[in-house]
């Protein structure tokens, strides 16, 4: 295996990057006066850097490393999750976003309270930001922070951690959400060329021939839809928890719809959600499928240092194929994946406790005091993020620790978006039961879980846990975990909302959808090209989403 050291040229390629995404976030520092400003980059965002920005902030060192990892281990299943982005991401701008740029919302909370009232926004608000320190801003830093690790591996872990927050925590503070976007966009570009070398060089280096990949590879594990025993994505599973755990990260998470509230326009957030579901379709070739040809090159059983980590696959291919100050470029993108992850969490921490809380305590407070107040939020998370995250090593990888949490508090807070926007009668109390008693159940799995009396899965069982299936632990992988909560909190959104009063019309009629919505919508478009119509966009996106489940079927 190669020797992962960096020549001087590919540091002094990192080291300029870094130097250079701090002066923007300086430069738009000069360029921010307003919470509009600071929050939503003054709601001016056109599509292309939507698009950019939210596959930056989705593609996370994590999982540059870990979709060829899993590819390399276990086949290229992994891939579900990117094509269902795509299509949740249709979901999202056809029934969602019209009422989230219509409202005018900061965040997420805040549209819960215009539908509902306050308790949900309050309970949605402090649970997103307890999710964006300890899931995403802290799990994004430690995985930036094993990678840095693989190529030095003396560098201990909280210092790796301590300098990616830093660093990604000072642009960010200094510059808001325009600094966030305008970096990501940047980012996006050295990710998709960085992964694109890579792909192209492993492919070359294996003669530059699919027919080897698939004599050399079983028929499986080049398949994404898996049977329904199969461990890690049983293909029911695809119906279920994939899509529904897809809906809380594109539709409601804060630090991935900020962007499409801060679009100039309509349009525009749509088109950019469409973008940035494109631009995750040919993940497959240039992140996936690297790992697969990785297998060819370094085969398990020659290599046993990559049957114990396979996530060490990626840096393999980027060691050994790149040429000095090639790799400095691959590196960068590595660099701008960690950033690109924790800078937009960071910020829309910040947005929702500026907005949800300190302006609601503080009505008349000022521009520049709701500013310097977001930056001062973004600091202490900051902090928060670096502490917690070294402490993610305890549980059994990275992998796990992200699903588990987002299968147990995601349903509720699906439940109250679909149930808001889709049912008329359910009203404030409901949501709230929703939420309260969706996370009671949760509590009570998760317990059942931490005492062995119910086994949560989300890989192959463990010896221990064979045995305790064989005796009768009851065994519930967490892709179906995710939607018995949901059906639980709709329940109780259904049975509390009919047994109180009904919620007020004129609220019901504004934000609730109806077929009626699309016959008001229509002259409006009529205006457009039809290559700008968001209809026509759509159904072209499913079918390109069919040919790629078809040719991986």
């Amino acid at each position: 295996m190669p020797q992962f050291q960096l020549a001087a040229p590919d540091l002094v390629m990192v080291a300029l990057y870094v130097v250079f995404i701090v002066a923007l976030g300086f430069y738009f520092a000069r360029r921010t006066k307003t919470t509009d400003d600071y929050f939503l980059a003054g709601r001016s965002l056109t599509w292309g850097l939507i698009g950019f920005s939210l596959f930056a902030s989705n593609v996370s060192s994590s999982t540059l490393v870990g979709l060829a990892s899993a590819a390399y281990g276990s086949g290229i299943s992994v891939y579900n999750y990117e094509w269902m982005a795509a299509l949740v991401l249709i979901v999202f701008l056809v029934f969602f976003l019209p009422f989230y740029l219509k409202t005018q919302v900061y965040t997420m909370p805040e549209f819960l309270e215009r539908r509902f009232d306050q308790r949900s926004r309050y309970y949605f608000s402090l649970l997103l930001i307890v999710l964006n320190i300890t899931v995403d801003t802290a799990g994004a830093l430690y995985a930036g922070a094993l990678v840095v690790q693989i190529i030095y591996p003396a560098a201990p872990l909280w210092a790796s951690v301590v300098v990616l927050g830093v660093v990604a925590g000072v642009y960010t503070i200094a510059g808001g959400l325009k600094a966030v976007v305008y970096t990501d966009a940047v980012q996006a570009v050295l990710l998709l060329v960085g992964s694109v070398l890579v792909a192209v060089l492993s492919f070359n280096a294996i003669g530059g021939s699919w027919s080897a990949v698939t004599a050399a590879v079983p028929a499986d594990d080049l398949s994404i839809v898996r049977p329904m025993s199969d461990p890690v994505l049983p293909w029911p599973g695809l119906v279920t928890g994939v899509f529904l755990l897809g809906f809380y990260f594109w539709g409601t998470n804060q630090f991935m719809v900020q962007r499409t509230l801060a679009a100039k326009d309509l349009n525009h957030g749509r088109w950019g959600a469409l973008f940035a579901g494109l631009l995750k379709l040919p993940v497959i070739f240039i992140m996936v499928l690297p790992g697969i040809f990785g297998r060819l090159l370094y085969p398990a059983a020659e290599y046993p240092r990559l049957a114990e980590n396979t996530d060490l696959i990626f840096p393999t291919l980027m060691f050994d194929l790149l040429p000095v100050g090639v790799r400095g470029l691959i590196m960068t993108a590595l660099v701008a994946a960690i950033m690109s992850s924790v800078d937009s969490t960071l910020n829309s921490a910040s947005t929702l406790v500026t907005m949800d809380f300190i302006k609601k305590l503080k009505p008349q407070a000022s521009n520049r005091a709701l500013v310097i107040a977001g930056r001062i939020v973004t600091f202490v998370f900051m902090g928060l993020a670096i502490l917690w995250a070294p402490r993610i090593v305890e549980f059994p990888n990275i992998w796990t620790y992200l699903q588990q949490m987002l299968a147990y508090l995601a349903p509720p807070i699906v439940a109250c978006f679909f149930g808001g926007v889709f049912w008329k009668r359910a009203n404030g109390n409901g949501a709230f039961a929703a939420l309260v008693v969706g996370h009671l159940a949760a509590a009570v799995i998760f317990g059942l879980a931490l005492s062995g009396s119910i086994i949560v899965q989300t890989h192959a069982l463990s010896p221990d846990q064979l045995q305790m299936a064989q005796t009768g632990t009851p065994v519930i992988h967490f892709l179906y975990l995710a939607p018995i909560l949901l059906v639980i909190s709709l329940l109780a959104m259904v049975v509390v909302s009919l047994a109180t009063a009904k919620p007020d019309a004129e609220v019901v009629r504004a934000l609730t959808w109806s077929p009626a919505l699309l016959a008001e919508e229509t002259p409006a478009l009529a205006l457009l090209p039809w290559y700008k119509n968001y209809r026509y966009q759509s159904v072209a996106m499913l079918v390109v989403i069919a040919m790629f489940v078809i040719a991986w079927w």
